[in-house]
């Protein structure tokens, strides 16, 4: 198998990061990560947050980043993350009523055109985090699909969220070969759940001929899990990764349950890819 860059959404150390951001990073890299994808910056200047990582032996080359960032001093703000190596800016989640089939959609249209085309002039690259919710339809197709015609391929890349995609009920491995050539960061996040949310993508219909309600996921007992505890075949996802020409492998897990740390976490799913992939 491909020896993939790996790497961690640091949104899933959020509160350990507040609490200590250094001597986090630190323990990120004991446990065998390459890669931080930042979720926040913790009042770090570009050029503090590159002397950290470069001591440590760390590398950023991806942000998650609401594009309000870049509303006032837009070439003052390319400048911080380029200090510390960003290549790809994520948006981590857009609103669904501003959508295609909204009366938003043109001007969010508009809005990602131009972010697109400030980060290209700049060598960098949009890139768009998936949820469940991208892949429920409209006019008889995603979403997700939209966002991608809207803005040319040199412009935007999809971060594809493996869990989120699943859980809609899509098949995962059939959306990274979709998107082969195109597609250089990957999200790796394991989930548990009683079914899929299946209602995304198309109606639930009852037997009286009427529209259901769609299970929520706390009906579904939705939970992320640590990789190699959940529903993902990831040997599957990772050979579709593969072939697609995946560059980085990011872990994300949103959020910890019963007594689990952040950080315990990130190391069962560290281990995990190590041991049962030698990744």
């Amino acid at each position: 198998m491909k020896q993939f860059k790996v790497g961690i959404q640091l949104y899933g150390v959020r509160n350990a990061m507040a609490a200590d951001f250094e001597g986090t990073l630190q323990k990120i890299k004991d446990m065998g990560y390459e890669y931080v994808e930042m979720a926040g910056y913790f009042g770090h200047t570009g050029e503090e947050i590159k002397k950290i990582l470069d001591r440590i032996g760390l590398k950023c080359i991806s942000v998650h980043q609401g594009l309000d960032f870049f509303n006032e001093e837009p070439e003052e703000k390319i400048a911080f993350l380029k200090a510390f190596g960003v290549r790809y800016v994520v948006i981590p989640w857009f609103d669904k009523s501003c959508l295609a089939g909204s009366e938003a959609w043109e001007e969010t249209k508009a809005l990602f055109n131009r972010i697109a085309d400030l980060l290209k002039a700049n060598g960098m690259c949009l890139g768009y985090h998936n949820h469940d919710f991208e892949f429920e339809t409209f006019e008889g197709k995603y979403l997700h699909d939209y966002i991608f015609e809207a803005v040319p391929a040199d412009r935007i890349q999809p971060e594809l969220d493996t869990c989120w995609v699943h859980y809609a009920g899509v098949d995962p491995v059939a959306k990274i070969k979709e998107f082969s050539g195109r597609l250089d960061l990957l999200h790796l996040k394991d989930f548990t759940c009683k079914q899929l949310g299946g209602g995304p993508v198309y109606d639930l219909i009852g037997t009286d001929g009427k529209p259901m309600k769609k299970p929520t996921r706390e009906d579904n007992e939705f939970k992320f899990r640590p990789l190699g505890q959940g529903r993902q075949d990831f040997a599957s996802i990772l050979a579709a990764a593969e072939e697609a020409g995946v560059e980085l492998v990011i872990v994300e897990q949103d959020q910890v349950y019963d007594g689990m740390t952040e950080l315990e976490a990130a190391k069962i799913s560290r281990d995990y890819l190590r041991d049962t992939f030698g990744l």
